[in-house]
Protein backbone atom coordinates (compact mmCIF):
# COMPACT_ATOMS: atom_id res chain seq x y z
CA UNK A 1 0.00 0.00 0.00
CA UNK A 2 1.63 3.50 -0.92
CA UNK A 3 1.70 5.69 2.28
CA UNK A 4 0.61 8.94 2.06
CA UNK A 5 0.39 10.23 5.46
CA UNK A 6 3.56 8.80 6.99
CA UNK A 7 7.34 9.48 5.98
CA UNK A 8 9.52 6.47 6.03
CA UNK A 9 12.39 6.41 8.37
CA UNK A 10 15.78 6.70 6.98
CA UNK A 11 17.90 3.17 6.83
CA UNK A 12 20.93 4.76 8.59
CA UNK A 13 19.11 5.92 11.84
CA UNK A 14 19.11 2.22 13.17
CA UNK A 15 21.55 0.24 14.73
CA UNK A 16 22.27 -3.15 12.53
CA UNK A 17 21.64 -6.57 14.39
CA UNK A 18 25.31 -7.86 15.46
CA UNK A 19 26.43 -11.48 15.13
CA UNK A 20 26.09 -11.63 18.87
CA UNK A 21 22.61 -10.75 19.18
CA UNK A 22 21.36 -13.13 16.42
CA UNK A 23 22.97 -15.68 18.35
CA UNK A 24 21.01 -15.00 21.35
CA UNK A 25 17.96 -14.44 19.05
CA UNK A 26 18.06 -18.50 17.97
CA UNK A 27 18.58 -19.16 21.92
CA UNK A 28 15.23 -17.48 22.46
CA UNK A 29 13.40 -19.14 19.66
CA UNK A 30 14.71 -23.04 20.66
CA UNK A 31 15.00 -23.75 17.30
CA UNK A 32 17.64 -26.99 17.99
CA UNK A 33 19.04 -29.29 15.43
CA UNK A 34 16.43 -31.79 16.16
CA UNK A 35 13.55 -29.40 15.78
CA UNK A 36 15.44 -28.09 12.62
CA UNK A 37 15.55 -32.18 11.55
CA UNK A 38 12.18 -33.04 12.49
CA UNK A 39 10.24 -29.98 10.29
CA UNK A 40 12.70 -30.83 7.12
CA UNK A 41 12.00 -34.55 7.85
CA UNK A 42 8.26 -33.41 7.72
CA UNK A 43 8.57 -31.18 5.05
CA UNK A 44 10.05 -33.62 3.04
CA UNK A 45 6.93 -36.40 3.47
CA UNK A 46 5.06 -33.63 1.14
CA UNK A 47 5.61 -34.05 -2.17
CA UNK A 48 5.12 -29.87 -2.56
CA UNK A 49 4.29 -26.49 -0.43
CA UNK A 50 0.94 -26.58 1.34
CA UNK A 51 1.80 -23.80 3.92
CA UNK A 52 2.33 -20.35 2.60
CA UNK A 53 2.60 -16.94 3.88
CA UNK A 54 2.72 -13.36 2.35
CA UNK A 55 3.76 -10.15 4.32
CA UNK A 56 4.60 -6.68 3.03
CA UNK A 57 7.23 -6.22 4.62
CA UNK A 58 7.54 -2.08 3.80
CA UNK A 59 11.43 -2.28 4.23
CA UNK A 60 12.96 -5.59 4.53
CA UNK A 61 15.88 -4.39 5.85
CA UNK A 62 14.55 -2.31 8.66
CA UNK A 63 12.05 -4.84 9.59
CA UNK A 64 15.29 -7.06 10.07
CA UNK A 65 17.27 -3.99 11.96
CA UNK A 66 14.30 -3.54 14.13
CA UNK A 67 11.58 -6.36 14.05
CA UNK A 68 13.81 -9.66 13.68
CA UNK A 69 13.48 -11.62 16.55
CA UNK A 70 9.55 -11.14 17.18
CA UNK A 71 9.07 -12.25 12.82
CA UNK A 72 11.43 -14.68 13.52
CA UNK A 73 9.87 -16.12 16.77
CA UNK A 74 6.25 -15.94 14.22
CA UNK A 75 7.73 -17.80 11.54
CA UNK A 76 9.66 -20.51 13.48
CA UNK A 77 6.10 -20.90 14.85
CA UNK A 78 3.81 -20.79 11.53
CA UNK A 79 6.90 -22.90 10.27
CA UNK A 80 5.45 -22.36 6.47
CA UNK A 81 6.90 -23.82 3.39
CA UNK A 82 6.96 -20.91 0.98
CA UNK A 83 7.09 -17.15 2.08
CA UNK A 84 6.21 -13.94 -0.11
CA UNK A 85 7.62 -10.42 0.91
CA UNK A 86 6.97 -7.35 -1.36
CA UNK A 87 8.39 -3.72 -0.45
CA UNK A 88 11.73 -5.45 0.10
CA UNK A 89 13.27 -2.00 -1.10
CA UNK A 90 16.74 -2.74 -1.27
CA UNK A 91 18.21 -1.94 -4.44
CA UNK A 92 19.46 -4.64 -7.45
CA UNK A 93 23.13 -4.91 -7.92
CA UNK A 94 25.01 -2.54 -10.32
CA UNK A 95 27.00 0.65 -9.88
CA UNK A 96 25.37 3.83 -11.08
CA UNK A 97 24.68 3.81 -15.14
CA UNK A 98 25.68 0.33 -15.92
CA UNK A 99 23.11 -2.18 -16.18
CA UNK A 100 21.70 -3.71 -13.16
CA UNK A 101 21.07 -7.16 -11.72
CA UNK A 102 17.60 -7.36 -10.37
CA UNK A 103 17.89 -10.93 -8.73
CA UNK A 104 20.97 -9.27 -6.35
CA UNK A 105 21.34 -6.91 -3.83
CA UNK A 106 23.50 -3.81 -4.65
CA UNK A 107 27.01 -4.19 -2.68
CA UNK A 108 29.27 -1.81 -4.76
CA UNK A 109 29.05 1.03 -2.27
CA UNK A 110 30.12 0.92 1.32
CA UNK A 111 26.67 1.71 2.61
CA UNK A 112 25.24 -1.18 0.24
CA UNK A 113 28.13 -4.04 1.24
CA UNK A 114 26.92 -3.03 5.05
CA UNK A 115 23.37 -2.96 4.18
CA UNK A 116 23.56 -6.33 2.36
CA UNK A 117 26.02 -7.89 4.90
CA UNK A 118 23.18 -7.00 7.17
CA UNK A 119 20.44 -9.15 5.43
CA UNK A 120 22.93 -11.99 4.78
CA UNK A 121 23.51 -12.33 8.44
CA UNK A 122 19.96 -12.70 9.18
CA UNK A 123 18.61 -15.48 6.55
CA UNK A 124 22.08 -17.26 7.33
CA UNK A 125 20.55 -18.55 10.35
CA UNK A 126 17.26 -21.05 11.53
CA UNK A 127 14.56 -20.71 10.24
CA UNK A 128 15.56 -18.61 6.87
CA UNK A 129 18.83 -20.85 6.35
CA UNK A 130 16.09 -23.85 5.45
CA UNK A 131 14.71 -21.80 2.82
CA UNK A 132 16.27 -20.61 -0.92
CA UNK A 133 15.43 -17.15 -1.57
CA UNK A 134 14.81 -15.19 -4.96
CA UNK A 135 15.37 -11.98 -5.42
CA UNK A 136 13.73 -9.43 -7.78
CA UNK A 137 14.51 -5.85 -7.23
CA UNK A 138 14.69 -2.29 -8.18
CA UNK A 139 17.38 0.06 -9.41
CA UNK A 140 16.53 2.00 -6.12
CA UNK A 141 15.03 1.71 -2.43
CA UNK A 142 11.77 0.98 -4.06
CA UNK A 143 9.20 -1.67 -4.70
CA UNK A 144 11.07 -5.03 -5.25
CA UNK A 145 9.74 -8.92 -3.91
CA UNK A 146 11.19 -11.90 -2.34
CA UNK A 147 10.31 -15.35 -2.85
CA UNK A 148 11.66 -17.86 0.25
CA UNK A 149 11.33 -21.76 -0.53
CA UNK A 150 12.29 -24.38 1.31
CA UNK A 151 15.07 -26.40 0.11
CA UNK A 152 13.33 -29.30 0.49
CA UNK A 153 11.01 -28.41 -2.29
CA UNK A 154 12.60 -27.26 -5.72
CA UNK A 155 10.51 -25.61 -8.23
CA UNK A 156 10.66 -26.75 -11.89
CA UNK A 157 10.87 -22.91 -13.04
CA UNK A 158 11.45 -19.51 -11.70
CA UNK A 159 10.39 -16.32 -13.67
CA UNK A 160 9.99 -12.54 -13.01
CA UNK A 161 7.45 -11.41 -15.34
CA UNK A 162 3.99 -11.66 -16.00
CA UNK A 163 5.20 -12.73 -19.52
CA UNK A 164 6.42 -15.77 -17.73
CA UNK A 165 10.01 -15.03 -19.33
CA UNK A 166 13.03 -16.48 -17.41
CA UNK A 167 15.15 -13.45 -17.72
CA UNK A 168 13.09 -10.58 -18.28
CA UNK A 169 12.19 -8.73 -14.62
CA UNK A 170 8.61 -6.49 -14.33
CA UNK A 171 9.72 -3.19 -14.01
CA UNK A 172 9.99 -2.48 -10.23
CA UNK A 173 10.28 -5.99 -9.30
CA UNK A 174 6.73 -6.21 -8.88
CA UNK A 175 6.36 -9.88 -9.90
CA UNK A 176 8.07 -13.61 -8.65
CA UNK A 177 6.40 -16.88 -10.00
CA UNK A 178 7.79 -20.26 -9.22
CA UNK A 179 6.62 -23.38 -11.22
CA UNK A 180 5.61 -26.53 -9.52
CA UNK A 181 4.54 -29.87 -10.54
CA UNK A 182 0.73 -29.49 -9.63
CA UNK A 183 0.46 -25.56 -9.71
CA UNK A 184 2.27 -21.97 -9.74
CA UNK A 185 2.64 -19.52 -7.17
CA UNK A 186 2.66 -15.84 -7.98
CA UNK A 187 4.02 -13.70 -5.61
CA UNK A 188 3.31 -9.60 -6.55
CA UNK A 189 3.44 -6.11 -5.44
CA UNK A 190 0.27 -4.50 -7.52
CA UNK A 191 1.05 -0.67 -8.43
CA UNK A 192 -0.84 1.65 -6.04
CA UNK A 193 -3.94 3.10 -8.26
CA UNK A 194 -2.53 6.73 -6.71
CA UNK A 195 -5.43 9.52 -6.98
CA UNK A 196 -5.20 11.03 -10.39
CA UNK A 197 -5.54 10.87 -13.78
CA UNK A 198 -2.23 10.41 -15.29
CA UNK A 199 0.43 7.82 -16.94
CA UNK A 200 1.86 6.79 -13.02
CA UNK A 201 -1.40 6.63 -11.64
CA UNK A 202 -4.54 5.51 -13.54
CA UNK A 203 -3.41 4.66 -16.28
CA UNK A 204 -0.79 2.77 -14.86
CA UNK A 205 -3.02 0.41 -13.05
CA UNK A 206 -5.55 -0.13 -15.97
CA UNK A 207 -2.78 -1.83 -17.54
CA UNK A 208 -1.32 -3.76 -14.77
CA UNK A 209 -4.71 -4.90 -14.59
CA UNK A 210 -5.16 -5.92 -18.28
CA UNK A 211 -2.32 -7.41 -18.22
CA UNK A 212 -2.92 -9.84 -14.99
CA UNK A 213 -6.12 -11.08 -16.19
CA UNK A 214 -4.42 -12.19 -19.66
CA UNK A 215 -1.97 -13.99 -17.91
CA UNK A 216 -4.16 -15.87 -15.36
CA UNK A 217 -6.18 -16.70 -18.95
CA UNK A 218 -3.03 -17.73 -20.95
CA UNK A 219 -1.58 -20.12 -17.36
CA UNK A 220 -5.48 -21.81 -16.96
CA UNK A 221 -3.37 -25.11 -17.46
CA UNK A 222 -2.39 -25.21 -13.86
CA UNK A 223 -3.21 -24.16 -11.20
CA UNK A 224 -2.84 -20.68 -9.63
CA UNK A 225 -2.13 -19.37 -6.29
CA UNK A 226 -1.81 -15.15 -6.40
CA UNK A 227 -0.75 -13.91 -3.25
CA UNK A 228 1.15 -10.06 -2.11
CA UNK A 229 -0.31 -6.90 -1.52
CA UNK A 230 -2.78 -6.51 -4.36
CA UNK A 231 -3.57 -2.93 -3.76
CA UNK A 232 -7.20 -3.20 -3.75
CA UNK A 233 -10.05 -3.81 -1.66
CA UNK A 234 -12.80 -5.81 -3.07
CA UNK A 235 -16.09 -5.28 -1.37
CA UNK A 236 -17.11 -3.04 1.36
CA UNK A 237 -16.60 -6.00 3.99
CA UNK A 238 -12.85 -5.74 2.58
CA UNK A 239 -12.47 -1.80 4.66
CA UNK A 240 -13.22 -0.54 8.32
CA UNK A 241 -14.82 2.62 6.62
CA UNK A 242 -16.22 2.01 3.39
CA UNK A 243 -18.03 5.76 3.08
CA UNK A 244 -15.11 6.80 4.40
CA UNK A 245 -12.59 5.44 1.50
CA UNK A 246 -15.19 6.06 -0.96
CA UNK A 247 -14.77 9.68 -0.18
CA UNK A 248 -11.19 10.01 0.03
CA UNK A 249 -10.13 12.82 -1.98
CA UNK A 250 -6.58 14.30 -2.49
CA UNK A 251 -5.95 18.13 -2.18
CA UNK A 252 -9.27 18.35 -3.27
CA UNK A 253 -8.76 16.78 -6.70
CA UNK A 254 -12.29 15.12 -8.25
CA UNK A 255 -11.22 12.54 -11.29
CA UNK A 256 -13.01 12.82 -13.95
CA UNK A 257 -14.79 9.49 -13.90
CA UNK A 258 -16.74 9.11 -11.24
CA UNK A 259 -15.91 4.95 -11.23
CA UNK A 260 -12.15 6.40 -10.19
CA UNK A 261 -12.92 8.46 -7.24
CA UNK A 262 -12.26 7.73 -3.72
CA UNK A 263 -9.15 6.11 -2.01
CA UNK A 264 -6.67 4.44 -3.88
CA UNK A 265 -7.23 0.60 -3.73
CA UNK A 266 -10.82 1.19 -3.33
CA UNK A 267 -12.25 3.01 -5.88
CA UNK A 268 -15.02 1.02 -8.54
CA UNK A 269 -12.89 1.02 -11.37
CA UNK A 270 -10.39 -1.20 -9.83
CA UNK A 271 -12.56 -3.14 -7.35
CA UNK A 272 -14.67 -4.40 -10.96
CA UNK A 273 -11.56 -5.16 -12.77
CA UNK A 274 -10.58 -7.20 -9.78
CA UNK A 275 -13.83 -8.77 -9.91
CA UNK A 276 -13.33 -9.81 -13.23
CA UNK A 277 -9.77 -11.39 -13.25
CA UNK A 278 -11.84 -13.29 -10.38
CA UNK A 279 -14.21 -14.65 -12.00
CA UNK A 280 -13.32 -14.66 -15.92
CA UNK A 281 -9.92 -16.51 -14.00
CA UNK A 282 -11.67 -18.99 -12.01
CA UNK A 283 -10.36 -17.40 -9.30
CA UNK A 284 -11.67 -17.67 -5.13
CA UNK A 285 -10.21 -15.05 -2.96
CA UNK A 286 -8.99 -17.73 0.08
CA UNK A 287 -9.78 -15.69 2.95
CA UNK A 288 -13.29 -14.01 2.24
CA UNK A 289 -14.12 -18.05 1.07
CA UNK A 290 -13.48 -18.99 5.03
CA UNK A 291 -14.76 -15.77 6.51
CA UNK A 292 -17.87 -14.52 5.18
CA UNK A 293 -18.98 -12.26 7.96
CA UNK A 294 -16.75 -8.47 8.85
CA UNK A 295 -14.25 -9.20 11.50
CA UNK A 296 -13.32 -5.37 12.84
CA UNK A 297 -10.25 -6.34 14.83
CA UNK A 298 -8.67 -9.39 12.25
CA UNK A 299 -10.48 -8.50 9.13
CA UNK A 300 -7.86 -6.29 7.98
CA UNK A 301 -4.28 -6.39 6.25
CA UNK A 302 -3.06 -3.07 6.43
CA UNK A 303 -3.85 -0.04 9.11
CA UNK A 304 -4.15 3.64 9.06
CA UNK A 305 -1.33 5.78 11.34
CA UNK A 306 -2.38 5.56 14.36
CA UNK A 307 -1.98 9.49 14.54
CA UNK A 308 -4.56 11.49 12.36
CA UNK A 309 -7.77 11.08 10.22
CA UNK A 310 -6.44 7.44 9.49
CA UNK A 311 -6.05 6.23 12.53
CA UNK A 312 -8.46 3.09 12.63
CA UNK A 313 -9.25 3.22 8.97
CA UNK A 314 -8.12 -0.19 7.72
CA UNK A 315 -8.51 -2.32 4.79
CA UNK A 316 -7.52 -5.88 3.64
CA UNK A 317 -5.38 -5.24 0.36
CA UNK A 318 -2.72 -8.47 1.08
CA UNK A 319 -4.45 -11.65 -0.18
CA UNK A 320 -4.09 -15.08 -1.37
CA UNK A 321 -6.16 -15.94 -4.63
CA UNK A 322 -6.87 -19.34 -5.51
CA UNK A 323 -7.79 -21.46 -8.56
CA UNK A 324 -11.45 -22.76 -8.10
CA UNK A 325 -9.85 -26.34 -8.41
CA UNK A 326 -7.99 -25.65 -5.22
CA UNK A 327 -10.94 -24.20 -2.83
CA UNK A 328 -11.93 -27.30 -1.35
CA UNK A 329 -8.19 -28.23 -0.59
CA UNK A 330 -8.20 -24.70 1.55
CA UNK A 331 -7.71 -25.32 5.48
CA UNK A 332 -6.99 -21.83 6.69
CA UNK A 333 -6.04 -18.32 5.24
CA UNK A 334 -5.29 -16.05 8.51
CA UNK A 335 -4.35 -12.42 9.02
CA UNK A 336 -1.43 -12.06 11.70
CA UNK A 337 -2.00 -8.50 12.77
CA UNK A 338 -5.11 -6.88 14.99
CA UNK A 339 -6.29 -4.07 16.22
CA UNK A 340 -5.51 0.16 15.33
CA UNK A 341 -2.42 -0.20 17.08
CA UNK A 342 -0.98 -2.76 14.64
CA UNK A 343 -0.38 -5.81 17.08
CA UNK A 344 1.35 -8.32 14.75
CA UNK A 345 1.96 -5.97 12.15
CA UNK A 346 5.97 -6.53 13.45
CA UNK A 347 6.83 -3.17 12.56
CA UNK A 348 4.83 -2.70 8.76
CA UNK A 349 1.93 -1.04 8.15
CA UNK A 350 0.65 -4.58 6.77
CA UNK A 351 0.32 -7.40 8.28
CA UNK A 352 1.08 -11.14 6.92
CA UNK A 353 -1.16 -13.30 5.72
CA UNK A 354 -1.42 -17.02 5.61
CA UNK A 355 -2.78 -19.95 3.62
CA UNK A 356 -2.47 -23.70 4.26
CA UNK A 357 -3.97 -26.49 1.63
CA UNK A 358 -4.36 -29.89 2.55
CA UNK A 359 -2.22 -32.14 0.87
CA UNK A 360 -3.34 -33.73 -2.85
CA UNK A 361 -4.47 -36.74 -2.69
CA UNK A 362 -3.08 -39.69 -5.06
CA UNK A 363 -6.85 -40.41 -6.35
CA UNK A 364 -7.02 -36.55 -7.18
CA UNK A 365 -4.46 -35.95 -9.45
CA UNK A 366 -5.08 -33.27 -12.35
CA UNK A 367 -6.50 -34.35 -15.78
Amino acid sequence: MKRFFQPIEKDGSFKKPTLSSVSSSEKDCVQTTETISESAAAAENKNEPTKFLTWNANSFLLRIKNNWTEFTKFIETLDPDVIAIQEVRMPAAGSKGAPKNPRELKDDTSSSREEKLVVTRALSSPPFKNYNVWWSLSDSKYAGTALFIKKCFQPKKVSFSLDATGSKHEPDGRVILAEFETFRILNTYVPNNGWKEEESSFQRRRKWDKRMLEFVLATSDKPLIWCGDLNVSHEDIDVSHPEFFSAAKLNGYIPPNKEDCGQPGFTLSERRRFGAILKDGKLVDAYRFLHKDKDMECGFSWSGNPVGKYRGKRMRIDYFVVSEKLKDRIVSCEMHGRGIELDGFYGSDHCPVSLELSEKDADTKQG
